[in-house]
């Protein structure tokens, strides 16, 4: 079974809209949060992955918005690798409402594999070590 981490967070109240629901732009930055997470507990770090050279730029995002969150609702966000080549990756995400975990929310997010000058590169060949702490956790 896939690894899946768990990002909690409390909604502010900066987040929501006019109608007082957490605004769609907000889930964006939560989905990198989760995923920061992730690649943490493989044991490694953005900071850290950028400075070697090895680069995520996102290529594609989606987010499907089922049921609205408001402030100061506790909030669970799950990542995981949903695909990954040795030039790709793609992260899966839910956000759910706590502690009923009522799902509001689903997402990914797809990033090339590049290095610090912004070519696509195989990760597997390049960065090994890097390589086999993602697929760990696959």
């Amino acid at each position: 079974m896939a690894y899946i981490s768990e990002t909690r967070l409390t909604v502010r109240y900066s987040e929501t809209d006019m109608m007082g629901i957490v605004h769609h732009s907000r889930y964006y930055p939560w989905f990198e949060q989760a995923r920061t997470d992730y690649i943490k507990e493989a044991g490694l770090t953005y900071s850290g992955l950028e400075k070697m050279g090895f680069m995520l730029p996102l290529t594609e995002t989606q987010c499907k918005y089922i049921y609205g969150l408001t402030y100061e609702d506790e909030v669970l966000i799950t990542c995981r690798i949903e695909k990954l080549s040795v030039a790709r990756v793609e992260f899966f995400y839910e956000v759910f409402k706590m502690p009923e975990m009522k799902k509001v929310s689903e997402g990914r997010t797809k990033h090339g594999i590049v290095d610090g000058d912004l070519r696509p590169i195989n990760a597997k060949k390049v960065f090994p070590d890097v390589w086999e702490k993602l697929t760990s956790l696959l």
